[in-house]
């Protein structure tokens, strides 16, 4: 198997931010040819109710059609999938096949805890994207085979909209200043109950606002590429967001970072505008029992070429270097990436499919939810840039910080400017640890 690889700058091994260093020599191997050897794999992913189910519909798939590999289920939330990943994985505990985020691949591809891919004779890459494959890529070694693709959009519950007998906004032209009145009215209507958008404050929203403004959060060469004004600027308007009861008060807000999605703000109908995946909105209408509304991302002008969207890869399937079954796994991940009956369950709520024949196969029995993303991404193309650098080596937490800034600047804590000068400096120090 020949897979095109994307040369990327090797980091040196830095220090343990997640403990990976024990991997530093020392890849697992396959046990040999196991054929029809009776195996066990641990899978672990991250995922809400309606996603686990849906993933074990595909491991039954999977187990009918190879009796000899039965799969062992690690599901998890994202709040804690990491620390626990970490954990295993320093500890040489890590599951077989793990569904990997793009901020983690250099991080564990890196420090030599993922498998490569390319070098996996079960894998046929032959009709996956070739830029997806790519975006799974370090240092000319394939960690990861992209699930599929999305963007990072607001989801507008249109229940809560009607509640509020506020209309939906055009999003096609809709500013920041819109994006807030639209908020603002409708937690005025709400009366304390219910609000009119959630924060946004991970590392997407970060991102969109700096391409907003030009910048972005990483350089191709793996450091900071923004200025710390243009940060202040992104938590100033958070600030906004609040002074202006578009959103929650902090402690509100800091309750419902915590909730599943069954318990959020969002996911009980009390909040009319949230920023989600593209992926996520099948899970997000049955969650809510509402008809959920994509909206691209308000930009400084109103100009949506210039909102700062991308595609990104929505998640991957990695493998563990420790695995002692890297056959089967390489099986697996051949089997979720290429089979029409995996396509089939899965659909797209990890993504629109890489492989072009698996899009073709769904297509006619595309639930609503499904057609309407596959429409979205079609429709939001032209205005859609490239998608910003890979996370570097030791960016594996920064969404963390970010948050944590947040909430500083939420409880008056720290001014948006202190805020933005201090993530700089914490995170220039986590990138700089990493490549000592």
């Amino acid at each position: 198997m020949t897979i095109p690889t994307l040369r990327r700058r090797r980091f040196q091994l830095g220090a343990a931010a997640v403990a990976l260093s024990l991997l530093a020599t020392g890849c697992g191997s396959s046990s040999g040819s196991e054929g029809n050897e009776q195996v066990t794999l641990r899978f672990a992913w991250w995922g809400n109710e309606y996603l686990n189910a849906q993933t074990e519909k595909v491991i039954d798939a999977f187990e009918a059609e190879h009796p000899n590999i039965r799969i062992e289920s690690e599901p998890g939330e994202w709040g804690s999938y990491w620390d626990k990943l970490a954990t295993k994985t320093a500890a040489n505990d890590a599951p077989d096949v793990i569904q990997m985020d793009q901020k983690y691949i250099a991080e564990y591809g890196g420090r030599g805890a993922l498998l490569d891919l390319s070098k996996q004779s079960g894998i046929d890459t032959s009709k996956l994207d070739k830029e997806a494959l790519a975006s799974g890529q370090y240092d000319g070694a394939q960690y990861g085979l992209s699930t599929g693709r999305n963007a990072y959009v607001i989801m507008a519950n249109t229940k809560v909209f009607e509640a509020a007998n506020v209309p939906l906004p055009d999003d096609t032209s809709w500013t920041w200043d819109d994006f807030i009145e639209t908020a603002t009215k409708i937690s005025a209507a709400g009366d304390g109950k219910n609000y009119g958008a959630a924060y946004g404050s991970n590392e997407a929203d970060l991102i969109i606002w700096l391409r907003q403004h030009g910048e972005n959060l990483y350089s191709e060469d793996g450091k900071l590429d923004f200025d710390t004004a243009t940060a202040a600027s992104f938590w100033e308007r958070l600030k906004e967001q609040r002074d202006s009861k578009a959103s929650p008060p902090a402690t509100v807000a800091t309750e419902d970072s915590g909730a599943g999605l069954e318990e959020s703000l969002f996911g009980t109908n009390r909040v009319g505008m949230a920023w989600w995946w593209t992926n996520q909105l099948g899970s997000l209408g049955s969650t809510t029992g509402s008809s959920i509304k994509m909206l691209r991302a308000p930009s400084l002008d109103g100009v949506a070429a210039e909102n700062g969207m991308y595609y990104k890869p929505t998640m991957f399937w990695s493998a563990s270097a420790r695995s002692k079954h890297t056959e089967a796994a390489s099986t697996f991940i051949n089997y979720l990436a290429n089979s029409p009956e995996a396509g089939a369950i899965l659909m797209t709520d990890r993504g629109v499919p890489t492989n072009t024949e698996i899009v073709k196969g769904i297509t006619p029995s595309l639930k609503p939810a499904d057609t309407t993303v596959v429409g979205f991404l079609k429709d939001i193309a032209p205005d859609m840039k490239d998608a910003p650098p890979v996370p570097p080596v030791g960016a594996g937490s920064v969404q963390n910080v970010i948050k944590r800034y947040t909430d500083e600047v939420l409880y008056d804590r720290l001014t948006p400017q202190a805020a933005a000068e201090a993530f700089k400096r914490e995170v220039e120090g986590m990138l700089s640890s990493a490549r000592k």
